[in-house]
């Protein structure tokens, strides 16, 4: 993800702090899992306790640096101390820098928070946070995911539940394809590092007063897409791993454009190449040799690349287009929904001032026979593209800019969120689908509901949505954040968003089908009412894409 405009900076410092009526202790609280015990930390004005830093697989480094994820066997002696956020994992991107903290690739850690006084035999239901970043960036150190506040509403809203973070591999680190690492079975690692801290989960969570049959996976963007991919993983086989999922701004159909097998292995020539493994028979064994700064000079610079989850036959087997037409997913209920103007962020970077321009960039996705449909279903008409609040798009921009956005934030985003809410309808399984009409002026005053917006009001964090105070929050503000993160813990806790506790509030129906394939979503509306809404917005570009996705996309 392009963030350079979106990283904020805060503590962990809480605001509006309530009494809780659990039970609060005056010693560091302390969890035993199979392999010790940990230490963690007292969080006095949340009245909660934070485990941080546990660490749930072998260090991917020497020999499992481009290997899958191993299990943590071996145990510890004494007490782990869980008191410090882990470094991230080595990301190329503006968050790496500005966010704060270290980075390494000693980094597959995550960080359990909890109500006070909880213990064994609390039962909560859980919530595992997956970071967004495009794969690439990111990790649990980030202020905007500090969780307290989330699980500080769910307190107040008497819906108290268990907030884990996890971290997993980025960049070239988590997704390096090619023929070598095929061969060696060492594909879409950064999935399966997510994999196995929900096995983790599975096996420990009880321990801090967890419900592990009583999980859910949340995400925003790659965070989204990761879920989407738990949710097709290995045919749609279920592996008891989770029994809700929430993603925002993402899904099963992958980020991106078609999948290139070539473009793919050209990257992996690209990175030997660069540090000299070329000239070895085996090249990915010399790349796992290699001394850190080397691999980071080379992925910092002539190898730098971006790289994605992608088809491999295995975790991911094929067409996810087709598997959600079958219905080869795991069967839970979702909340999934997008932003409105997701565009802005999507056409961030491409200039368009001509149609010639404009048909330039829709075949750039991989397809040249839908170029002349798109264009008459996307018309040059500023009045109807996005972000509404530009008026008049900058020379950098250019003219067709609100053209553009309209296409690549419905391609990316919005129309595969269309599709998922559909085929959970059509295989009759719950999916609760939104529209959110938010926005952040106080650091994004033009971009409207643009990507990302949305998860400073989930996670009730309001010193995001004021940055850090700059921006005095208006009482609709306020309230729609309460009722976007009530109705989150909700469905974390009930399975069902609904039991939020917000007054005078329509309620939010799960999605099914009507005559026309169109069914009713939620849209959240800070200057408005939110309420329920048919689902009809750019039906017909949509329905188009939607329609073309497995035969023109190959996705």
């Amino acid at each position: 993800m392009r963030l350079s405009n979106f990283v904020l900076t805060a503590s962990l410092t809480a605001v509006n702090a309530i009494p809780s009526y659990f039970e609060k202790r005056d010693a560091a609280p302390a969890a035993t899992i199979k392999n010790g015990t940990l230490e963690g930390i007292s969080i006095p004005s949340f009245s909660q306790e934070a485990f941080l830093r546990i660490p749930f697989a072998e260090p991917p480094v020497g020999d499992l640096r481009f290997a899958t994820p191993r299990f943590l066997t071996q145990g510890w002696n004494g007490t782990l101390e869980a008191k410090t956020y882990p470094q991230k994992c080595v990301g190329y991107g503006t968050e790496q820098i500005e966010d704060g903290g270290a980075q390494g690739e000693d980094c597959l850690y995550l960080n359990v928070v909890r109500p006070a006084g909880m213990d064994s035999g609390s039962a909560l239901p859980v919530a595992v946070w997956i970071h967004g970043g495009g794969f690439s960036q990111g990790g649990t150190i980030k202020p905007l995911y500090n969780i307290s506040y989330m699980i500080q509403n769910g307190i107040e809203i008497d819906r108290p539940f268990i907030g884990v973070t996890l971290q997993y591999r980025l960049n070239a680190y988590g997704f390096l394809n090619g023929d070598q690492v095929k061969a060696a079975g060492a594909t879409n690692l950064g999935i399966r590092d997510q994999r196995l801290a929900l096995q983790w989960v599975q096996e420990n969570i009880a321990a801090f007063g967890g419900n592990p049959d009583k999980v859910t996976i949340f995400g925003e963007s790659a965070g989204a897409a990761s879920v989407g991919i738990h949710l097709v993983a290995y045919g749609g086989r279920n592996d008891k791993l989770f029994r809700g999922a929430v993603m925002e701004s993402g899904g099963p159909l992958l980020l991106g454009s078609k999948y290139n097998a070539s473009l793919e292995q050209s990257k992996y020539d690209m990175l030997v190449q660069a540090t000299g493994c070329s000239r070895f028979s085996d090249s990915l064994e010399c790349l796992r040799d290699l001394d850190y700064t080397s691999l980071n000079a080379a992925l910092n610079g002539t190898a730098a690349n971006t790289f994605f989850p992608y088809e491999d036959g295995d975790l991911i087997q094929g067409s996810l287009y087709d598997q959600l037409e079958a219905g080869k997913f795991v069967q839970v209920p979702i909340i999934i929904g997008t932003n409105t103007e997701e565009g802005g962020f999507t056409a961030s970077g491409m200039k368009v001032d001509t149609d010639a321009q404009f048909r330039d960039a829709v075949a750039s996705y991989g397809s040249n026979e839908t170029v002349p449909f798109i264009e008459a279903l996307y018309p040059n008409i500023p009045a109807i593209g996005i972000p509404a609040r530009i008026k008049t798009p900058t020379e950098a921009q250019g003219k067709q800019y609100k053209r553009l956005a309209a296409f690549t934030g419905d391609y990316t985003f919005i129309a595969p969120r269309r599709l998922t809410c559909q085929s959970w309808a059509q295989h009759n399984v719950t999916a609760y689908c939104y529209r959110f009409n938010g926005d952040l002026p106080s650091i994004l005053p033009t971009a409207g509901a643009t990507h990302w917006v949305e998860v400073a009001y989930v996670f009730y964090n309001l010193d995001r949505v004021s940055n850090e105070g700059t921006w005095p929050i208006p009482e609709d503000y306020k309230r729609l954040a309460k009722l976007v993160s009530s109705m989150w813990v909700s469905f974390f806790v009930d399975g069902d968003p609904n039991g939020h506790g917000q007054k005078d509030v329509a309620k939010w129906p799960a999605y099914a089908d009507g005559d026309t394939g169109y069914a009713e979503d939620f849209a959240f509306d800070v200057n408005g009412t939110s309420k329920p809404e048919l689902d009809t917005w750019r039906a017909e570009g949509i329905a188009y894409l939607n329609s073309v996705y497995g035969s023109a996309y190959n996705k």
